[in-house]
């Protein structure tokens, strides 16, 4: 349930009556494989350490703050989605999520396709070698130019999000001399439970055409009439960090009347249906997300049902996971600086980064881990919150947590679970440097990206 918030901002203190938190876990110094990477373990000092490499190495080659990940994890995950679908669907890796050029490389080798949604995240993606049949361009304003270079570069599909759009790909496609391959995204009336800026199936917000009202079927009607467009299928997205399949047997269900309309008006059964993303990942140990192979098989028995009810063939179904195999192949490694207890309330641990690396918390009021790993302790736990160096009483990374009590400043403390959104939507507030993203595997750590530096902010400064 979502906090009130205070007209200024989110409030400074929050304090919640006592009795109001968790227990305390009985063990500090343990990491649950449901929130962490898959090769996370401690070693014999007490140190964490990803892919065999302790994280106490990693800070003093790389430095702190870093985003660290396990890169055999997020093949692995990559691979569980390929094979959960298999030879008759796609899975299109949502790279909002992250994406860089390294992850473009490894989505390539395990057999994934590609969704983007801006100029930027295709260039990313055709520098790094991913065939542009395997790209899926995604947007709800995409600029002339940004259409035109997608559709020279050959992308798969092109989804569309308003009737403008219907016409502004079609006259490029038009100009360019191509017959361009497009799915509509429609908003189906769904609301997952999520939180409201990432619900995105309600038909108050700003993506896509509404079934409600015949406008989605309008919009059929003109792409059919466009010989630039080669209409293939319908597009459904209902929101993100999604636990409960009710919300997609619902967006399934009218999805599939929408096809049974199209054929009966038009003779024509749309061969995809793309249902989106969004599924959920552990942020917590209370958070309990659902399997790739789960995932599909519901997918596939919702679709197969409503179909077989609207005497329609089985469509190919396309599934678009972002979050579900970047969140949780990497974790935010800090150094601990001040360390400021409040009477009768609890310790504010201070850090190297912040809201700079991590906005979810103070955006989407987005709940985190976070374990002491630099050492273990046997010291009492305190409740305390994670917050960053900024100049905002909202900064925020971990709002309650349970710390040992002999936390120090010099200590290394992470935040798992960060590998999706917070590189993505990492800034530059107060001239912070953005910090380098770390693949490990096998032993060996590379950067992917490297830290920000003074120079590349006066760079750009060009007054």
């Amino acid at each position: 349930m979502s906090r009130s918030a205070h007209p200024a901002g989110p409030r400074h203190a929050d304090v919640l009556p006592e009795g109001h938190y968790a227990a305390p876990p009985t063990d500090l110094n343990a990491v649950d494989g449901k929130v962490w990477a898959r090769t996370i373990e401690r070693d014999a000092d007490g140190v964490l350490t990803v892919g065999g490499l302790p994280v106490t190495r990693l800070a003093e080659e790389f430095g702190t703050p870093a985003y660290v990940l396990d890169e055999s994890d997020f093949r692995a995950r990559a691979r569980a989605w390929r094979d959960a679908f298999g030879t008759d669907a796609d899975v299109f890796y949502a790279g909002k999520a992250f994406l860089s050029r390294a992850v473009v490389r490894w989505l390539h080798e395990e057999g994934l396709n590609l969704d983007v949604c801006s100029g930027g995240e295709l260039a990313t993606a055709l520098s790094a070698g991913m065939p542009a049949e395997r790209i899926a361009f995604h947007g709800n304003n995409k600029s002339t130019e940004e259409i035109e270079r997608a559709i020279t570069a050959g992308v798969g599909r092109i989804v569309l999000d308003s009737f403008a759009e219907i016409v502004r790909v079609a006259h490029a496609a038009d100009r360019l001399g191509v017959r361009q391959r497009v799915q509509i995204r429609v908003t189906v009336g769904v609301e997952a439970h999520t939180h409201e800026f990432i619900a995105t199936a309600h038909e108050d917000q700003k993506f896509g055409i509404a079934l409600a009202g015949g406008q989605a079927a309008e919009a059929v009607r003109r792409v059919l009439k466009l010989d630039g467009l080669e209409l293939v299928g319908i597009h459904s997205h209902i929101g993100s960090q999604i636990f409960d399949m009710a919300g997609f047997e619902v967006a399934a269900r009218r999805v599939v009347q929408l096809l049974a309309a199209v054929r009966d008006e038009h003779g024509v059964e749309l061969p995809e249906i793309d249902l989106g993303g969004g599924l959920g990942i552990a942020y917590t140990s209370a958070d309990d997300p659902r399997e790739p192979h789960e995932i599909a098989g519901a997918l596939r028995e919702i679709v197969g049902r409503e179909c077989e009810a609207a005497a329609l063939r089985t469509p190919r179904i396309s599934v678009e996971p972002g979050r579900a195999i970047a969140g949780p192949t990497t974790f935010t490694l800090y150094e601990v600086g001040t360390v400021k207890p409040l009477d009768g309330l609890r310790t504010y641990v201070s850090v190297d980064g912040g809201m700079s690396d991590n906005i979810r918390t103070a955006l989407y009021d987005a709940e985190y881990s976070v374990s002491l790993v630099s050492r273990t302790s046997d010291a009492e736990p305190m409740l305390s919150r994670v917050v960053g160096k900024h100049c905002e009483s909202g900064d925020i990374v971990v709002r309650d947590a349970f710390l040992p009590a002999d936390l120090a400043p010099g200590d290394l403390i992470a935040v798992p679970a960060t590998g999706a959104y917070c590189r993505s939507m990492a800034s530059n507030y107060n001239h912070v440097l953005r910090p380098p993203v770390v693949a490990v595997a096998d032993g060996a750590a590379r950067v992917i990206v490297r830290r920000e530096t003074e120079e590349d902010l006066l760079r750009l400064d060009v007054g």
